[in-house]
């Protein structure tokens, strides 16, 4: 284990192969998501709320745009959750009302023209509740691309107690749901297949998910001599 450069504890998931790798010559390690503290998770608290059956990214935090957005060319070497700490009861309603034990992963969205995303991209699904109450980070056997401009979503197939609350106004994130069920976050919308394509239209104020992903940057090449 570790102490993160956010001053929160990170366990190294269990079972990885490898912790994450150094930055080659020319490149840098940034961490992309975690320019302001994400707060607490909103479980065990009343209200105990979950990030259910779809695919999110944040898209403001603030007065801060494109917290999600990769600032230039490289490769998602890991990322990091921070989850609530939910009750019995709590993990039993949502493991039976939104499709089992909490699990999520990551994926990489190609931006398109009126909010729809590409996925381009995605890692494994890692199972949560182990790491309920910690904040714990995994790193990924097969680094991600991703390129100048592109997104990089939490994806919640079941669910995942990583959403903090009571965030100011000018917070937001958006998720791959129609606008119809944008109050129906039991209806699966969750984008696990390369190249699906769909609108991220549902747009949630005040609360913040509280994931964030390592990437180390593509080298420049050197400057010609001359």
């Amino acid at each position: 284990m570790r102490l993160s450069h956010r001053g929160t504890l990170t366990l190294l998931a269990a079972g990885a192969l490898a912790a994450v790798p150094a930055a080659p010559a020319g490149a840098r390690i940034i961490e992309i998501g975690s320019a302001t503290a994400p707060g607490a998770p909103s479980c065990p608290g009343n209200p105990c709320q979950a990030v259910s059956r779809t695919t999110g990214y944040q898209a403001k935090v603030g007065a801060k745009r494109q917290v999600m957005v990769a600032p230039t060319d490289g490769k998602i070497v890991a990322w990091t959750i921070t989850l609530g700490s939910p009750g019995k009861s709590q993990v039993n309603y949502f493991n039976d009302n939104f499709g089992g034990a909490a699990t999520a992963g990551i994926t990489v969205l190609k931006p398109g023209k009126k909010l729809r995303h590409k996925v381009n991209g995605h890692s494994p699904l890692q199972r949560l509740q182990p790491y309920f109450g910690t904040t714990v980070q995994f790193p990924l056997d097969r680094t991600l691309t991703v390129r100048k401009g592109y997104l990089v979503a939490l994806t919640v197939p079941s669910w995942a107690p990583a959403l903090a609350l009571g965030m100011d106004t000018g917070t937001l994130w958006r998720a791959s749901r129609p606008t119809s069920a944008c109050a129906a976050p039991g209806k699966q919308s969750a984008q696990l297949g390369l190249g699906n394509q769909v609108p991220y239209r549902c747009l949630y104020r005040t609360a913040r998910l509280t994931y964030s992903v390592t990437m180390i940057t593509t080298p420049k090449p050197p400057k010609q001599k001359g």
